[in-house]
């Protein structure tokens, strides 16, 4: 293995002649970095061998997981409550690659099994032209290259004072646009001006928008965007008649009917010490004083390559090109019985819609996961940074154009952080005692870069059985140039002539469910008053009522959230019930903390190419074939979609079958709608959202009942000699009015 300049977070590289032993501890371990090169190394004597391709470039090449069965079997999982597992079989390592045909730019997938000591090609299959797959790294670093070089770009970055080395520009997905075959391979690139090494180019957005051929290499159109115009009239004019876009063989500038708008040239910068070169007032915040996270005995998790334990639970946690991480095999020891939850809990698919209608900026939606992959935009963490106390890393592989692995370091973190108090009572009489216990969780953890912006994903384990996925957003608004005076409708002005467009970050989330086995349900449950009983009446004489109505669904469908009746979701195993409450066992799902409804209309292209947005809730079955199951929601490949893929969750779910006690899967879309901010900019504070699953009726009572309560020895007054200005609640020793005798934290 050898260091070595590569693109994105990628910190090494990977490169192997021949096959090596594959070994693993676990059947869904993610391919290692000689898996990946001696897999592509396969493909590439497969292609000179037998056919008649000349060269290729892998897009993808990741582990192709065995059936959902023979996995549990292998790791002793029981299919139903209090069965035997199946006898294991043997499994057969397999890999799925994409890769690309360079002369004539067609896309393949092929699947490849390892047997006899090395890796065989079982299929390959020529995908339609109009097909694909995901838009790598390095041909967004070539985008810009090619932007960088091109004549015209040159002449037009001039005309308003840009040299060619100032020229930069993020790669984007050119989403929708009918007016390009979608046979070709195209992306349409966002143009910056940047006036020193890192100086923040997004605070220098320029009018124009190339688009680039990635398989020639060749910029093939310049457009510019129009621009809008106060009137005596309440609305701004746009200095075009309609939204529709001009015709490609006419003059884009001309057709926008407006004149070059440079890039403003303010600095507007984040790194401390450029923010001190553009104000010489500038320096950072003062009386910040060190905050450790210790443990000083160690951590209480374990890690055993990529099985994790802790606090009663266990899972397996893989670095995924496309999802990121993907958490499998989640189970929880509840004293001494190994109970199943969760088969594989990932982030399916995000789009990120904008509300500006004049053209070219209603292409912008970019499926982050389905088109770029979240894996591949991962950063490398570092520690006391991104994660603070003792933390584990993981590395992640995935497949570069060559075959050779990509590989980043410590691209999933994991370590323990205190949450505040789990559970507390105290019995107010003279003389009661009190409990309370520290609330602490597991976080398995990313940050993955999108060009301008930053997704970090946390998944959180608590120690009463919950889990919790929190989205934390932040990094640099996506904007565009506003003419001096220009007003922004669709966005707002973040600074002078730079105007940040109003947007959505859609996300959907993927819950293979295994409540206490496969067989499965989902019960909607709507909280409202006492039907037919108003206020004075015999039965609601105060008008207080109201009662939870449970709906189980029996096939598969497609729900709302319903805000006004607290609407929830819960799965639940129908063959085991609680001892005392005689409901089902399961557990809930809370989407309150990221409902959000999505603000294109419903015949939009946003939502004619991701069906996943216009529903809260999805169920459908569990479907496996020869590559896996039902994976993505808006289909496996996005990249230049027109409409709604046939293997997708909108059209799973007018299969209508069964879903009652099933082994069945669950979509959840959850987002934020961003009206940007001043504040936000030049770079965002972290905004977040958040999904729960929580037991219900699954445990006999609290488990988190044995945690034991902490008296923190290193916890300590803040002002042990009484503060500055001496309150009156605190006495000689700085200890709260409320303290119970004495006695701490029990």
């Amino acid at each position: 293995m050898s260091l070595v300049s590569v693109p994105g977070t990628a910190t090494t590289v990977q490169e192997i002649s021949k096959d090596l032993p594959v070994v693993f501890k676990h059947p869904l371990d993610p391919l290692t970095p000689d898996e990946i090169a001696a897999a592509s190394l396969a493909i590439r004597h497969y292609i000179a061998e037998k056919t008649d391709v000349k060269a290729i470039k892998f897009i993808t090449l990741y582990l192709l997981p065995p059936p959902k069965k023979v996995v549990l079997a292998y790791l002793g999982i029981p299919l139903s409550p209090g069965a035997e597992p199946e006898s294991p079989t043997p499994i057969i390592r397999q890999a799925e690659t994409d890769f690309l045909d360079i002369v004539n730019g067609r896309s393949y997938n092929a699947i490849l099994s390892y047997r006899d000591s090395k890796w065989s090609v079982d299929t390959l299959e020529k995908l339609p032209a109009e097909i694909h797959s995901q838009i790598s790294v390095e041909e967004l670093i070539s985008c810009e290259m090619v932007v960088k070089n091109n004549a015209l770009v040159q002449k037009l970055a001039a005309d308003v004072g840009v040299a060619p080395d100032q020229i930069f520009c993020d790669g984007w997905s050119i989403g929708y646009d009918e007016r390009f075959p979608q046979q070709r391979r195209v992306q349409q690139a966002l143009v910056y001006a940047r006036y020193s090494e890192h100086d923040n180019l997004y605070a220098h957005p320029m009018d124009f928008i190339p688009i680039v051929d990635a398989n020639t290499n060749e910029v093939i159109h310049i457009e510019f965007p129009p621009k809008y115009t106060n009137t005596n009239s309440k609305d701004p004019v746009l200095s075009v008649e309609t939204t529709f876009p001009p015709l490609t063989s006419v003059d884009s500038l001309a057709a926008s009917g407006r004149e070059r708008i440079p890039p403003p040239r303010a600095g507007h910068n984040f790194l401390p010490d450029l923010m001190a070169e553009d104000n010489k007032d500038f320096k950072p915040r003062e009386g910040i004083k060190p905050l450790h996270v210790v443990q000083p005995e160690g951590v209480s998790f374990k890690v055993i390559g990529h099985e994790l334990e802790w606090q009663n639970w266990k899972m397996h946690v893989a670095f995924t090109q496309r999802e990121g991480i993907a958490l499998s095999t989640i189970t929880y020891n509840d004293h001494g019985e190994v109970r199943p939850i969760i088969y594989r809990l990932s982030l399916a698919e995000m789009v990120v819609p904008y509300g500006a209608p004049e053209y070219p900026h209603p292409r912008k939606f970019a499926f982050d996961s389905g088109e770029y992959g979240m894996g591949t935009m991962a950063n490398e963490l570092s520690l006391g940074c991104d994660c603070l106390g003792q933390i584990h890393y993981l590395p992640g592989a995935f497949v570069a154009h060559n075959g050779s692995a990509m590989v980043i370091k410590n691209v999933i973190c994991i370590h323990e952080e205190d949450d505040g108090v789990l559970w507390k009572h105290t019995d107010y009489r003279p003389g009661g005692r009190s409990q309370t216990v520290r609330r602490r969780r597991l976080v398995v953890s990313m940050v993955c870069t999108l060009a301008n912006y930053e997704y970090i994903w946390n998944y959180y384990f608590y120690q009463d059985g919950s889990i919790e996925f929190e989205i934390r957003l932040t990094g640099i608004l996506q904007v565009y140039v506003a003419d001096k005076d220009e007003p922004s409708p669709y966005g707002v002005h973040v600074a002078p002539n730079i105007n940040a467009q109003n947007h959505q970050h859609l996300f959907s989330i993927r819950i293979d469910p295994m409540i206490d086995g496969l067989h499965n349900a989902v019960i909607e449950t709507d909280i409202i008053p006492l039907p037919d009983a108003p206020t004075g009446s015999a039965q609601n004489f105060a008008g207080n009522a109201f009662i939870t109505q449970d709906t189980v669904l029996k096939t598969e469908t497609a729900r709302p959230y319903d805000y006004a009746k607290e609407r929830r979701w819960k799965i639940v195993n129908p063959t085991r019930k609680h001892y005392s409450s005689g409901k089902d066992v399961g557990y809930v799902i809370g989407m309150k903390g990221g409902a959000t409804p999505m603000m294109a209309r419903p015949e939009s292209w946003a939502a004619k190419r991701a069906a996943f947005v216009t529903n809260a809730l999805w169920v459908c079955r569990e479907v496996e074939g020869e590559k896996g199951g039902r994976m993505w929601p808006a289909g496996k490949y996005v990249p230049q979609t027109r409409g709604e893929p046939e293997d997708s969750v909108g059209k799973w779910v007018q299969g209508k079958q069964n879903v009652e006690n099933e082994d069945i899967l669950l979509y959840l879309t959850v987002g934020t709608t961003h009206i940007p901010r001043p504040e936000d900019w030049p770079v965002m504070p972290v905004e977040h959202l958040s999904v729960t699953f929580k037991p219900n009726s699954f445990f006999k009572a609290n488990p988190s009942i044995d945690v034991p309560g902490t008296a923190d020895a290193r916890s300590v007054p803040a002002f042990p000699n009484g503060a500055p200005n001496d309150n009156a609640n605190h006495d000689a020793n700085g200890t709260g009015v409320g303290a119970t005798n004495g006695q701490g934290c029990h």
